[in-house]
């Protein structure tokens, strides 16, 4: 059956204005004030909502195959959907790490079948699968992701040929975590001295520090320039690595983009007094100031776009404690549980006057379809498929564990009062969320990509 979105007050390509929606077999028919027809069709009442194009998150951990205790595929594209987040790009960190074709493809074929999202994955990088490498379908897989540091998992590309060889010869978007392992383990080892095991998490910025980011980052941009690769910087942390991106030309003309993750602007490192290590992630929240400078180059668009990192771990992982009872700095995991909550915390900087609903769209939508050239996804267009994400910004409501859907079941966000509300959410046209409820009978659909 057709559906009709009718008159929503749509935000899309810098505009916001109010329409009817016409969906046909899962794509957008027709944008139009007042659409009739002579047939039978489902009607939404979209009056005093705003209507998105629906959230493309380029960065989160499902945990699957591996790792299911933390989650799967099917509890986060769950959580997703509920987030406004309609397709999703998940790294390589399980087990196995997916660092080669038919590692990757069963990943494929579990979503296939659980997924309630749309999907991709990044092939995983080492020190001896650039063979693997060279294989990639750049019309099928989103890109490769390369641990310059490393992070939680055993993906860290540390020899320096096999690095040349990633960035030389890579048929995909190839994106970094940029962090510095020589940096980072000097200072871990000056910390345990003093403290053993039990390193207190508000040092996690100072050994997790701007410096070892910086370095990191710039290797990572030199390689790219030296070889013409298409670069794509994960989760920036910090004011020194902003002034390292441009805003001179268009998106789609840039060899090397940034994202910054959803944390990274709201947690800083005066909060690992009241959290503690759940908000312990990597790279690490650092000071307050950087909040402000990364958000400037969001805003100027030398950051490009907007991500959660979505790195779920289990509530006893979080609180893993050395035989004294003190927190365990080396074996608690580094990650937080954010896709369901993402879009709702940049509605928040919206209602605080900080970004506009357009500049949301553009970060979380427009630019990640634009970034990785996803095919005929991530604007309100027609002949788009209809991924769409509806909002009530008059909503206030309180994150609980009773509508959190993540496996893990915990957020650093509980008890967070947010005021606007995500009501209904559209994958391929179907109606997939709406208010607490899920349509699970269809799955979504793997993105293709026009390279």
């Amino acid at each position: 059956m057709k559906k009709i979105i009718r008159s929503a007050t749509i935000v899309n390509e810098g505009k916001i204005f109010s329409s009817d929606v016409l969906i046909t077999n899962g794509r957008i028919e027709n944008i139009a004030p007042h659409i009739s027809v002579k047939y039978a069709a489902e009607e939404i009442n979209a009056e005093g909502k705003y209507l998105l194009p629906g959230i493309i998150d380029d960065q989160v951990h499902f945990r699957e195959p591996g790792l299911t205790q933390k989650a799967t595929i099917y509890s986060e594209s769950k959580a997703a959907v509920a987030g406004g987040v309609t397709s999703f790009m998940e790294m390589p960190n399980t087990i196995p790490a997916a660092t080669t074709i038919e590692l990757l493809e069963e990943k494929y074929r579990i979503a296939q079948i659980t997924s309630i999202a749309n999907y991709s994955f990044f092939m995983g990088t080492s020190n001896d699968n650039i063979e693997e490498i060279k294989k990639v379908n750049s019309k099928t897989i989103c890109g490769v992701k390369i641990f310059m540091g490393s992070s939680t998992g055993s993906l860290v590309v540390d020899d320096k040929k096999a690095l040349e060889d990633i960035f030389r010869f890579s048929p995909v978007l190839i994106t970094t975590h940029c962090e510095t392992d020589g940096i980072i383990k000097k200072n871990e080892e000056l910390m345990r001295e003093k403290y053993g095991d039990a390193i207190p998490i508000e040092l996690h910025p100072i050994i997790r520090n701007e410096e070892q980011c910086l370095t990191s980052s710039r290797k990572a941009i030199e390689l790219a320039t030296k070889h013409n690769s298409r670069l794509h910087i994960l989760h920036i942390s910090t004011a020194e690595e902003t002034v390292l991106f441009s805003n001179k030309i268009p998106l789609d003309k840039k060899r090397i983009t940034a994202e910054v993750c959803v944390h990274h602007l709201w947690f800083d490192s005066n909060d690992y007094e009241r959290f503690g290590t759940l908000i312990k992630c990597n790279p690490a929240l650092k000071a307050p100031h950087h909040k402000k400078k990364i958000l400037e180059a969001l805003l100027d668009d030398r950051i490009d776009i907007i991500a959660t990192d979505h790195a779920p771990h289990t509530w006893d992982e979080k609180h893993t404690l050395t035989p004294d009872n003190k927190s365990n700095y080396f074996k608690t995991p580094s990650g937080l549980p954010l896709v369901q909550h993402g879009l709702n915390m940049m509605l928040e900087f919206y209602h605080e006057k900080k970004i506009t609903l357009e500049k949301i769209a553009e970060k979380m939508s427009h630019a990640p379809a634009v970034c990785y050239n996803i095919k005929d996804r991530g604007f309100i267009r027609e002949g788009y498929y209809a991924d769409l994400v509806l909002l009530d910004l008059n909503a206030e409501w309180k994150v609980s564990k009773e509508n959190i859907y993540y496996k893990c079941g915990w957020s650093p966000l509980e008890e967070s009062t947010f005021h606007s509300k995500i009501t209904h959410t559209f994958v391929n046209g179907r109606l997939v969320y709406q208010n607490g409820l899920f349509d699970e009978s269809v799955n979504g659909m793997r993105l293709e990509f026009n390279r």
